[in-house]
């Protein structure tokens, strides 16, 4: 059962014609300008004109065109768009046209070429677009079925008959008129404004721009513009509210993405998502996508978002399989995660492929600590360290590593040496003499760690741990417990929540027999070990006791 079309009132035909009209006005500047909202605009008044008159058939033929390009149909749907068209009016030329065309895009070449000779024939006079599609036509079906000498004269004679009437093609002239005035205004204000730009009359050289968006409605080339003169001028949030208006104008241009996540990345760091956000929208364009994945994974990590972040690195990974940084960047994504021996492979990686000995010598030394700190594989470590220093000996931490790493196997000696070595390499850094000052005050070496530790605490006065360590030394070395004080309270003015502090007062008020002083900073480093867990409880909560035996 067939159902029949309603007969639209006069209400409804005018409506319908000004949807039309409204339609043609807005797909018009999209062909001239390409940009998305005009298409956008074009289909919703298509569709409008179409619910006031069902009956328009070149609302259907038009409409289809558009939502195909946009995706949002697919070819066989838009050919029965057009069929629908030709149902209402037979004799529509473009209805033909534009069916044809959509046949063409199916392969299917019998169809397609019947169309376009039906659309000749109803308008021989006017027929140079059908020609020129019928010639082309005929070419792509002999690249793929082959050549004959048939096919050449067809394509050749609609070719050029076609060219030829193009000539008379009113429709079609008025079209290249107006795309070509189109760019003639658009380059003229593009070119007035980069010879502004070149000689730094900036304010200038915005109007202009500010001009020619005004003029011609360009959006996507003037805001751009307007974007990177904005970002030319330091002007960071202009330039992004440009750029997002560019980005409005055409989704899917790729060099605006780049810029907004750029810009993101570089002074909003914090608005992680949509930073994320505009990364994947990259990523549909099949274009140094490991890279992409590479910036994901690190924005995921940002975000303690560990399963993704892995997941990122490995893809980067999927498009180089031999980038060393990608390698180094999932190992520490796996450390996050605290799949170490995932982690350790991908750190072994990084390191086979060496870019750069500098370079190099930092991952041996974040595959050295996670050998020694998490695996307890020492001599693995200290391989791993050692070969991190052949390949850079100026390696100050990685020398100040395996220093800790002797300390930690007990090995004074080799540890002393090793700061030591931490000290020659960058004698104006506190931190070798601070470790080298604990590593002596362990070996008993009193008057040389003293030295070391003041050494340090000149170098940096803000470093609470070398101050608590050499109020150590003077409590339990020199036996100078008024000292000691001296250093244990310039620590907690440093780190009023550094809880072994308070507890080394308490130790040494005790040692000058000042019971009620030393109770109060036990009683405070008990208070506070409840949020920090430095120490042992049970320790501090024995020595408050005695004081009272």
């Amino acid at each position: 059962m067939s159902e029949e079309l309603t007969i639209p009132s006069v209400n409804q035909s005018e409506e319908a014609n000004k949807a039309l009209e409204n339609a043609r006005i807005a797909h018009q500047k999209y062909l001239i300008k390409q940009q998305i909202e005009d298409i956008d605009r074009a289909i919703l008044y298509y569709v409008d004109a179409i619910k006031f008159n069902p009956k328009l058939a070149e609302a259907y033929y038009r409409l289809a065109s558009l939502m195909w390009e946009k995706g949002q149909i697919s070819v066989e749907s838009a050919i029965e768009q057009c069929k629908t068209a030709i149902t209402l009016e037979p004799e529509n030329v473009n209805a033909h046209i534009y069916t044809g065309y959509f046949y063409s895009l199916a392969n299917d070449y019998i169809n397609a070429e019947k169309e376009f000779k039906i659309a000749i024939s109803k308008h021989t006079e006017n027929s140079a677009r059908p020609r020129l599609f019928l010639s082309s036509l005929i070419q792509k079906r002999m690249e793929i079925e082959g050549k004959t000498l048939s096919g050449m004269m067809k394509y050749l004679y609609y070719f050029l008959t076609g060219s030829v009437l193009f000539m008379s093609d009113l429709p079609a002239l008025k079209m290249m008129y107006k795309s070509i005035a189109d760019n003639f205004s658009v380059i003229s204000y593009k070119t007035i404004g980069a010879t502004l730009e070149k000689i730094r009359m900036f304010p200038t050289a915005f109007n202009t721009y500010s001009m020619g968006m005004k003029k011609t409605e360009h959006g996507d080339i003037f805001y751009k513009k307007l974007g990177d003169l904005s970002l030319e001028c330091n002007d960071v949030v202009s330039s992004l509210e440009y750029y997002k208006n560019a980005l409005k104008t055409t989704p899917d241009n790729r060099e605006i993405l780049i810029k907004l996540a750029t810009i993101m990345q570089t002074y909003f760091p914090e608005e992680i998502d949509t930073i994320i956000d505009y990364y994947n929208r990259l990523l549909e364009f099949g274009i140094d996508n490991g890279k992409i994945y590479y910036e994901l994974g690190h924005l995921y990590l940002r975000r303690n978002d560990k399963i993704n972040s892995i997941s990122a690195f490995k893809l980067a990974l999927g498009e180089e399989p031999c980038n060393p940084y990608y390698n180094n960047s999932l190992a520490y994504a796996l450390v996050r995660a605290e799949l170490f021996d995932d982690a350790i492979e991908y750190y072994q990686n990084a390191i086979k492929l060496n870019p750069d000995p500098s370079w190099t010598s930092i991952v041996c030394h974040a595959l050295g600590a996670l050998y020694g700190e998490v695996k307890g594989n020492f001599e693995a470590a200290e391989a791993t360290f050692q070969a991190g220093l052949v390949l850079d000996s100026n390696n100050y931490e990685l020398l100040l590593s395996l220093g800790d790493l002797f300390m930690a196997q007990g090995n004074l000696d080799k540890a002393i040496k090793t700061y030591c070595d931490g000290i020659t390499l960058n004698p104006d850094n506190f931190l070798a003499y601070a470790k080298a000052g604990l590593a002596l005050w362990e070996k008993d070496y009193i008057e040389e760690a003293l030295v070391s530790l003041h050494k340090a605490v000149d170098l940096n006065p803000d470093f609470e741990v070398a101050h608590n360590n050499l109020g150590v030394v003077y409590l339990d070395g020199i036996g100078d417990a008024g000292e000691s004080i001296n250093h244990f309270m310039r620590a907690i003015e440093i780190n009023p929540n550094y809880t072994l502090a308070y507890f080394n007062v308490g130790r040494a008020y005790q040692a000058m027999d000042e019971k009620a002083s030393s109770a109060e900073y036990y009683q405070m480093a008990l208070d506070l070990n409840q949020v920090t867990q430095e120490l042992d409880n049970h320790d501090i909560k024995e020595r408050l006791h005695r004081l009272f035996e």
